[in-house]
């Protein structure tokens, strides 16, 4: 059974820096694709980052694009997000998650994924 479990998260100001982590367990970490998406209240959930298995090549959504870094680290079987320069508007829960199947294109929409972890908490203040 694929396990992600997230942590990192909490009360930053504006301009401010966090690093997310998502440990993955169940099966080999690392020839799968991994994204972290964010939902904020009354709003649909949406990509945030990805990282391709068998390249690490990253895509970012337009809106973190030259802030947010993903990287993973198959030796410890996680995948991080570090977040530079946070806006309130970053506010959300945040997730990472992984397809079932090996995958040739990193997905970017929930639908492209299967296993999710709890999801952490990032609240910036103005």
């Amino acid at each position: 059974q694929v396990q992600l479990v997230e942590s990192g998260g909490g009360l930053v100001q504006a301009g401010g820096s966090l690093r997310l982590s998502c440990a993955a367990s169940g099966r080999t970490f690392s020839t799968y694709n991994m994204g972290w998406f964010r939902q904020a209240p009354a709003k649909e959930r949406e990509f945030v980052a990805g990282i391709k298995w068998s390249d690490s090549s990253t895509y970012y959504a337009r809106s973190v694009k030259g802030r947010f870094t993903i990287s993973r680290d198959n030796a410890k079987n996680t995948v991080y997000l570090q977040m530079n320069s946070l806006k309130p508007e970053d506010t959300a829960v945040y997730y990472c998650a992984t397809p079932a199947y090996q995958r040739l294109r990193v997905g970017v929409t929930p639908q492209d994924y299967d296993y999710w972890g709890q999801g952490t908490q990032v609240t910036v203040s103005s």
